[in-house]
């Protein structure tokens, strides 16, 4: 997915920010609004705004953390990993700078309409200690040796007993390396902007019905950077660098292949001149774990790997630059039933986006995440379609209570690896808040929202994750004068854990919270 170590704006679906304004940190049910901010949320209700040109400009520091807690046997291999078989790995995200930009021109019964945000990503995610799916290659690497050393160990073992039945010589014994673990340095950084422009009209009907139609553009921006480095093996008698370990196991692990064929091979007359029971069921036993260990090592799959490991002798040095344009329509509508009640709706079409990379990768390899980077590869990231609905209510004049809900088509679009069909259902928000004016000059609200994604372990990986969550926001609006009003806002999202099981056992989190500021200008 984009959000590959990269930080999204902190609201909204897997791949989509709603967080465009201020007013939608201080009260995010916003879909049924009448306000400057209704650019995006509700786009047909701005026509409701007074005549002239209204400006709006908003800035948003966001604060994440992404936290991967990760068991497998394989890292109680690893030098740092102080014989535990869970890691936690933790990026620490940052968005300085989200800014967006609202204005509208009303005249008449027609309203021009412009907004300019970040619709996805918005920042930087580092993991200094890398991810677990990268340190697991690293350990199936170690593994590989390990079980290599074991058919040795085997082999050396049963030459005397098997030669010696056959009436031969034992030849000399296989090297075996003692390979106990490995270690290696690891490091993962996304950067990832979706910026978009949305341009469109309202029109109004009558003094109860507005509607709009107009086009969302999106530019896709990302860089990643991967590197494995300073991979060793580790054994009985030191560290070795991986790729000096390579060359020399790569002749002995064909010696070994070949002498474990030869004392097959000599099974059969060792077996003629066993005279005790005792004597045939070691043989019978040195047979099998023979038979497994040739197998193992003359399986497609492991001769792939291991036709493929000194790619990764080097380790891995990974930079990519994605970039991608879409276009889609977005159409809306506003229905103001009198002056306590008001109800809107937007649907956004399905934004089509292609990645294209432009990568120091030109060869896919074992690690699968490293594989998307390819260069030249077009990665699907279809911003998926998204309707919302909304009902605002106002008891007194003071007082606005809002009501609302999102809907992502998240499995009508397509994304890299088809990973929308692994989820189990699309993605959807409730939305609730509240605000009320103090005085002439003074608005202060509070607001919601719960956000339910259709996780599967399936779909869950450490480079790209969601996991469910509620948010609160609040904050004022105070109005400088007739013409200037400037606001403040402070967002927070509480994640709750996702525990995948299979392939792997992980857990899943995150934090969020988000600072924001802005002003509106009437002229």
């Amino acid at each position: 997915m984009m959000a590959t170590a990269a930080t999204e704006a902190t609201a909204g679906g897997i791949l989509t920010n709603t967080n465009q304004s201020i007013d939608f940190l201080r009260n995010p049910a916003r879909d049924a609004a009448i306000g400057l901010d209704g650019v995006y949320s509700n786009p047909a209700g701005v026509a409701f705004l007074p005549k002239g040109f209204h400006l709006g400009i908003n800035w948003q520091y966001a604060r994440q953390t992404r936290t991967v807690t990760s068991t497998d046997q394989l890292f109680t291999l690893g030098k740092k990993n102080n014989n535990s078989d869970t890691k936690v790995f933790e990026g620490a995200a940052e968005a300085p700078v989200i800014p967006s930009l609202q204005a509208a021109w009303i005249r008449g019964d027609w309203t021009l309409e412009a907004n300019l945000s970040v619709t996805g990503g918005g920042g930087k995610c580092e993991f200094s200690e890398g991810l677990g799916s990268f340190e697991r290659e690293v350990g199936k690497i170690a593994s590989s040796f390990m079980t290599l050393d074991a058919l040795a160990g085997k082999v050396n073992q049963a030459m005397p007993l098997v030669y010696g039945l056959a009436g031969k010589t034992a030849p000399a014994s296989v090297t075996v390396h003692g390979v106990t673990g490995y270690n290696m340095d690891s490091y993962m950084e996304g950067r990832q902007y979706y910026y978009g422009v949305q341009l469109g009209a309202a029109y109004k009907v009558n003094e109860k019905v507005s509607v709009y139609g107009g086009l969302r553009l999106l530019y896709g921006d990302a860089t990643y950077k991967c590197r494995i480095s300073n991979i060793q093996v580790r054994t009985e008698d030191g560290d070795h660098d991986f790729a000096t370990f390579l060359l020399k196991v790569s002749q002995q692990k064909q010696d070994l292949i070949a002498r474990a064929q030869d004392m097959a091979a000599t099974l059969p007359d060792a077996m003629k001149n066993a005279t005790t029971a005792e004597a045939q069921q070691q043989l019978a036993a040195v047979k099998s774990s023979l038979e497994q260990g040739i197998a193992a090592m003359s399986d497609p799959e492991t001769q792939k790997q291991s036709a493929e490991l000194p790619k990764y002798s080097q380790g891995v040095n990974l930079l990519c630059n994605q970039t991608g344009l879409g276009i889609a329509p977005v159409v809306g509508i506003d229905y103001r039933l009198n002056e306590h009640f008001n109800f809107a709706a937007k649907y956004e079409f399905k934004t089509q986006m292609r990645m294209k990379n432009e990568s120091t990768v030109f060869e896919a390899g074992l690690i699968d995440a490293v594989n998307k980077y390819e260069d030249e590869k077009k990665v699907n990231e279809d911003s998926p379609a998204l309707l919302t609905v909304g009902a605002q209510w106002s008891p007194i004049k003071e007082v606005r209570v809002n009501a609302g809900g999102h809907y992502y088509f998240d499995k009508q679009a397509r994304w890299y690896n088809d990973a929308q069909s692994k989820l189990s259902y699309n993605t959807y928000e409730i939305l609730a808040g509240a605000e009320w004016d103090v005085n002439d000059r003074l608005t202060i609200s509070l607001g919601g929202q719960l956000t339910r994604y259709g996780l599967t372990d399936e779909y869950m990986n450490d480079i790209s994750f969601v996991v469910n969550s509620y948010s609160i926001g609040f904050g004022a609006n105070y109005k400088v004068s007739d013409k200037v009003a400037v606001k403040a806002a402070f967002f927070q999202t509480e994640y709750g854990d996702y525990e995948r099981t299979t392939p792997t056992k992980d857990i899943f989190t995150r934090t969020s919270r988000v600072l924001g500021i802005g002003c509106d200008i009437d002229i």
